[in-house]
């Protein structure tokens, strides 16, 4: 390779980042298990990891609050997924109660204010 040190070291620089991701959704979402039969059927459970892991990667640059937008797919997915939480239901409503000890109630707040401006903004739902 013919680079300058400065665009070499850029390259792989790049290169380490794109090797992080990854290594994050094998991790996160065990996208190497292809334990199937067949080619198409590993081939369709690998295009539904890939589609969890950008929903996931959605899910943390547009709708995390700044503060936690750093936390793995791994630490996303269990303190907001794997939430235990008990469901009270009255006759108008709903109410969810989840542990606050994985997400405290400001950012699960903040999180859902997100989601709602996210829908305004692009007019979904």
């Amino acid at each position: 390779m013919r680079l300058s040190n400065k665009n070499e070291v850029r390259f792989y620089n790049k290169r380490g980042t794109a090797e992080q991701w990854i290594k994050e959704g094998k991790y996160a979402l065990n996208w190497t298990r292809l334990s199937c039969q067949s080619f198409k059927a590993n081939q369709v459970r690998l295009q539904f990891f890939s589609l969890a892991y950008n929903l996931s990667n959605f899910f943390r640059r547009l709708v995390l609050p700044r503060q936690i937008k750093h936390w793995t797919l791994t630490t996303i997915r269990d303190k907001f997924i794997k939430i235990g939480a008990r469901m009270i239901s009255h006759s108008r409503y709903v109410i969810f109660q989840m542990a606050e000890v994985t997400v405290s109630r400001q950012w699960m707040a903040k999180v859902l204010s997100n989601i709602q401006s996210f829908r305004l903004r692009h007019n979904v739902w």
